[in-house]
């Protein structure tokens, strides 16, 4: 009997670098979801209480926001495989140190801080790098099917990754799971070390590192489309992160059963997203925007579930419905960036877009305390689903958020045409080149 090889059994999409990257991420996947939970285990057993925790949290957070601007611009800079095997570099050093001093002994928590801290400046770094190298590694009618593949596979090992980290720092402790993740940091960044960009034309060196990032700006700003959903989901991810954060484990605590409820909602969420990424493998939206934006409504629905607050099946079911709607999105939004953003300013104009993103999330978190006490915790979560839905419904104002459409195959071989020279950038890659 004759068997076909396996690179004749993939699809077509599914090249060796998109086959690479997609493996990558399953690992660090698998790793890091077990060791953000290893990590706040580390600090509870080292005798700290909630607020050590939250600071733990937000010595990860705070380099993530201030370096993804220069991480997307050294990303459209150099070779963008290098930025994320270095990246990854990074995080393995920090996470196996981190590793050693839970496992030897009581680490104080500015250790713990500064090593989360350089956890997150790697994840600044790595990934404008990672999302301009996927989007630059798929190409053709194809993309959008590719995306759903890659963020179904990312989140489900992220699903597995939680429950495994949870069962075994139950069993070894929590310096054996940060271990597993540093690990997994090394043999990513070794899977990305395989990519192979030989085929990739080298690129002259540009201006410099403030001359980049004003060119990703003036990219980012000149389409009304993208800043505009960016500065959505400014508010929509700030408003949704504090209702999961602080409000979620609250209403779970006091009117849900404890944490076990909770803990299966979000587990709700998360198959959710995995459905929603098949439903994209499959359906190919002709308004990529209109659609994706009219699945970002139903993410109002777990904020007013916690206020009403439903028993658990029924937050259950809400979580499910949001978690395949953002995946709509997800998919949609990424399509739409890679058929209309230069390869060359993929990164740069990725950093943006998680900037804006990110950057309320911490305020909002502080907020969500005093929000209850001057406003009651049901008033502030009827808050939170009102602002969803209304710089959702604001966002449809704007003309090509509701008309950009998905470009056809003979639009694609359009786009694809020599064009006239531009400004050189000074990235050492070109199209086809990354993925991670």
């Amino acid at each position: 009997m004759v068997t076909k090889p396996a690179a004749a059994r993939r699809p077509s999409w599914a090249g060796r670098n998109y086959t690479l990257l997609t493996a990558a991420a399953i690992v660090t996947n698998l790793g890091s979801q077990g060791a953000l939970i290893a990590a706040a285990f580390a600090v509870l057993d080292s005798g700290g209480d909630g607020g050590d925790v939250g600071l733990v949290a937000a010595a990860r957070t705070l380099p993530l926001v201030l370096f993804l601007l220069i991480g997307g611009a050294i990303a459209d800079r150099l070779p963008r495989h290098h930025v994320m095997v270095a990246a990854n570099a990074l995080n393995c050093v920090s996470q196996a140190v981190f590793a050693v001093l839970v496992i030897s002994g009581t680490p104080p928590l500015w250790s713990m801080m500064l090593l989360t801290a350089l956890c997150g400046t790697g994840q600044a770094f790595f990934s404008p790098a990672a999302e301009g190298m996927l989007m630059s590694t798929v190409s053709g009618e194809q993309a959008g099917r590719a995306f759903a593949l890659y963020r179904m596979a990312t989140h489900g090992a992220g699903l597995g990754g939680a429950a495994l980290g949870g069962l075994m720092v139950a069993a070894f402790g929590p310096g054996w799971v940060l271990a597993v993740d540093a690990a997994a940091f090394a043999v990513a960044g070794a899977l990305r070390s395989f990519l192979d960009v030989s085929h990739i034309p080298a690129r002259e060196p540009g201006g410099g590192l403030l001359s980049d990032l004003r060119e990703g700006w003036r990219e980012f700003i000149g389409r009304p489309w993208l800043w505009a959903i960016v500065a959505q989901f400014s508010v929509v991810v700030a408003v949704v992160g504090a209702a999961e954060a602080v409000f979620g484990p609250l209403v779970a605590r006091d009117e849900l059963g404890g944490a076990g409820p909770w803990g299966l909602a979000l587990g709700a969420f998360g198959v959710g997203t995995i459905g929603g990424a098949l439903l994209m493998m499959r359906w190919k939206p002709r308004r990529l925007l209109l659609a994706g934006t009219l699945c970002v409504f139903p993410l109002a629905a777990p904020s007013a579930a916690l206020a009403v607050p439903l028993p658990v099946w029924g937050l259950a079911v809400v979580m499910f419905v949001s978690g395949v709607t953002i995946e709509v999105f997800g998919v949609s939004w990424m399509t739409a960036m890679h058929q209309e953003i230069p390869e060359e300013k993929l990164s740069r104009v990725a950093a943006y877009d998680a900037f804006g993103s990110l950057a309320m999330v911490p305020l909002a978190t502080a907020l969500a305390g005093p929000a209850e006490l001057a406003f009651g915790r049901s008033a502030s979560l009827w808050g939170c689903a009102a602002l969803v839905v209304v710089v959702t419904a604001l966002v449809l104002l704007v003309p090509d958020v509701r008309n950009l459409t998905r470009r056809t195959p003979s639009k694609e071989v359009a786009k694809a045409a020599p064009a006239p020279p531009a400004t050189p950038s000074a990235d050492a890659e070109g199209p086809l080149g990354r993925l991670g």
